[in-house]
């Protein structure tokens, strides 16, 4: 019989198709987000919250593998991250896989704190660390994506650092192969899409498809911040947001790997394309 997956996070951008694609491959997956409705009819569902501990023996019973989202719009997740993976390999589970970030290094506060766990603690693990999400662009709930929408514009304080952005279908499918493969991999994988892009040349590719003008607006740090806290969200997540805005400016995430390729035998999803499917969405 083939491993049970807990997938926490599986109604997520990436969560959602690993979770299919898990199930399509056979395994047992038992999905697991703070609502009680199953975000897919062919697999277990639990409800699952971080910060109530008593949804967490539940989520573990029976559990061979996992993948871990971290809480949305907490500061320092591996407060709650950490117990949690320590409980479940004391329950037995010995593969775990965790999504987190390019810009995380391991042992950095928060999620790299979570990798650090994982590498010295578990038995077969694997950090994800894409880069930014293409979906951002497209999810109204992302300040991104409603600024589009709204007014048209994208607002930054990226300068003219460039990104590898990255389609989270191909984060899920390198998860599936790091969650479903025999051999574990044990290692971390820097997840991005084929091109390196800038904010500028990311509005010139949405206008071009949507047949709209879209302009990305340059904002130094504190206006940044004001924007990313109109939008609702809390202040100290929009600072440690600002600051990554100035590692890209910097330099930081202007990168591409072979990751996808490697890993799941077929290319990243480049940008263009990605905005070609979703154009409905900006005009």
């Amino acid at each position: 019989m083939k491993p049970r997956i807990l997938v926490i996070g599986a109604a997520g951008n990436t969560g959602r198709p690993l979770a299919q694609g898990l199930v399509a491959e056979g395994f047992r997956v038992r999905t697991a987000t703070r609502s009680t409705t199953p975000p897919l009819a062919s697999a277990e569902h639990v409800r699952f919250d971080w910060a109530d501990p008593t949804t967490h023996d539940a989520a573990l019973e029976g559990v061979d593998r996992m993948y871990l989202l971290a809480p949305g719009l907490v500061e320092d997740p591996s407060v709650l991250m950490c117990p949690f993976i320590e409980r479940a390999l004391a329950r037995g589970v010995r593969r775990v896989v965790v999504l987190s970030a390019s810009a995380i290094p391991e042992g950095a506060p928060g999620m790299g704190q979570v990798h650090r766990l994982l590498r010295e603690r578990a038995p077969e693990w694997s950090v994800l660390q894409p880069s930014w999400f293409m979906q951002n662009f497209t999810d109204p709930r992302h300040h991104h994506g409603a600024s589009l929408r709204r007014d048209g514009t994208l607002r930054s304080a990226t300068g003219e650092g460039r990104v590898g952005f990255v389609d989270a279908a191909d984060i899920a499918a390198v998860g599936v192969r790091a969650l479903a493969d025999e051999a574990s991999h044990d290692t971390a994988h820097v997840i991005t899409g084929p091109r390196a892009l800038s904010y500028d040349d990311l509005a010139a590719v949405i206008s071009k498809v949507a047949g709209r003008p879209v302009q990305h607006v340059h904002l130094g740090p504190e206006e940044a911040r004001r924007h990313m806290q109109d939008a609702g969200m809390p202040e100290t997540y929009a600072r440690l947001l600002v600051g990554l805005d100035a590692l890209i400016r910097e330099g930081a995430e202007d990168r591409v790997t072979d990751t996808v390729q490697r890993i799941t035998g077929r290319p990243p999803r480049d940008f263009e394309s990605f905005a070609r499917a979703h154009a409905s969405v900006w005009r």
